[in-house]
């Protein structure tokens, strides 16, 4: 049982939050990694990989809160990217009813770490102190230098082996007062911003949230993590992923870099819907077009939102351009609807909401096969699929999210990708699906056997 204070409930949201704090490179991330079960956050021996609010839940003991990844902090460090850092972890300590100061135990107690611990003072929040890298009972010793810092829970933990970590987790459950109902919440509908580094994806979270959740800065790459924001709007909850700038591999040099693609797609793949951002300033390029095809190949649904639009000097023609060259360049997303916003001014933000909304209940929607065949039966496909001796004979959708649709044809031969392709425009023209892929299978006639 902790002899921790009982915790305030400082955090406004439906379960309480517990901070991971410390200098850079002490195992932060892979603490965090630990306690919530998945590789949710970068992790690297780089020091100061993790910049942004990396947030993740879990249970203990009947105990349900909130856990938050934070930079590496330093104390004093005027930089503009530490200062970010320090400004973002100051907000996540604000919000916590708990603190864990993860500190190094092979490296001994710091004076970057005893000025943290005198910060947290300050703020008045319940602090247990967790000495990393004692991955053996021989290293419990080196926690004894910790005490100094002015804690009374003081655990050895190894993050790497998970050593400590049922101790650890007890108290911080037993820190954060008796166990409490968690609030049902509707379903969410959860939307991934992605793009090419330095479209302006942070700022968008910013103007999505209303806050300056995400940090934003003008050097490219400055996101490399996913960051989630959840907000309730209109009576609809969404959950905004800001996630990395995504770079062709051969400029990724660093390994921190590399891992944010992986980490970016992976964050992708948790989502519905994908708003994929595109620099009004820039032409339409290529990584553009390979950053969609990871949504579209993901089975997300997807909006185009063309950002700086209040940096583009506009006629009545400009806009339709944009319509006409995105389409050409981003030919399988021909679904996606297209939104010409201002991330920074707020122009047209507030209509991503209710896009993402609506896009959503379209990627749920079920069709009857009663309806569908109908539909078939007036496409008059019966009698051949596209000048081919394909008989279509029926067909059935088989799953939603993303809409999939079983044909089952009267031959034993694959149908030609354009067949498929006209068949799912004529789907969306008679049902919609409005910005959501639609994947078509086929479910043909067993070849039959020969007698001899």
């Amino acid at each position: 049982m902790s002899d921790l204070p009982a915790a305030t409930g400082a955090h406004p949201g439906d379960v309480p939050l517990v901070a991971i704090v410390g200098r850079p490179n002490v195992g932060k991330s892979t603490v965090f990694n630990r306690l919530v079960g998945q590789r949710r956050s970068i992790v690297s021996d780089e020091p100061g990989v993790t910049r942004d609010r990396i947030y993740g839940r879990l249970e203990w003991g009947g105990v349900h809160f909130e856990v938050v990844d934070t930079g590496g902090l330093l104390a004093g460090d005027d930089a503009e990217i530490p200062r970010k850092i320090f400004e973002q972890a100051e907000v996540a300590i604000g919000a916590a009813s708990l603190v864990v100061l993860v500190v190094d135990g092979r490296a001994g107690r710091t004076g970057a770490d005893e000025d943290l611990a005198g910060m947290l003072r300050t703020r008045g929040r319940p602090v247990v102190v967790a000495v990393n890298k004692a991955d053996s009972a021989r290293q419990d010793n080196d926690t004894a230098d910790f005490t100094g810092l002015g804690f009374e829970r003081v655990l050895p933990v190894s993050a790497e082996h998970g050593r400590g970590f049922a101790e650890l987790l007890d108290t911080v459950a037993a820190g954060l007062g008796p166990a409490s109902p968690v609030e049902t919440r509707e379903r969410e509908v959860r939307v991934a911003i992605v793009g090419r580094p330095n479209a302006g994806k942070s700022t968008l979270l910013n103007a999505l949230v209303g806050e300056e959740r995400s940090m934003v800065s003008p050097v490219a790459g400055t996101t490399r993590d996913a960051v989630d924001s959840r907000i309730e709007r209109g009576g609809v909850w969404f959950r905004f992923v800001d996630t990395a700038g995504i770079r062709r591999r051969g400029r990724t040099i660093r390994k921190a870099d590399r891992l944010s693609i992986v980490m970016a797609r992976k964050h992708l793949e948790r989502c519905d819907v994908a708003i994929l951002l595109i620099d009004a300033t820039e032409p339409v390029s290529g990584i553009d077009a390979t950053i969609g095809g990871y949504a579209h190949e993901a089975g997300r649904s997807v909006i185009i939102a063309v950002n700086k639009w209040d940096r583009v000097l506009k006629d009545a023609a400009v806009a339709a351009e944009f319509e006409r060259r995105i389409p050409a360049k981003l030919k399988y997303l021909d679904y996606a609807p297209i939104v010409f916003i201002s991330a920074r001014t707020l122009q047209r933000v507030d209509r991503l909401y209710a896009l993402a909304a609506e896009i959503f209940a379209e990627r749920g929607r079920r069709i009857g096969t009663g309806e569908l065949n109908q539909f078939l039966q007036d496409l008059n496909l019966q009698r051949g699929g596209l000048g081919s001796d394909a008989k279509v004979r029926y067909i059935v959708q088989a799953r939603v999210a993303p809409p999939t649709f079983v044909v089952f044809a009267g031959t034993s031969r694959k149908l030609h990708f354009s067949f498929e392709r006209f068949l799912a425009n004529r789907i969306r023209d008679r049902f919609s699906f409005k910005g959501t892929p639609i994947i078509i299978k086929q479910r043909s006639r067993k070849p039959r056997k020969d007698p001899r």
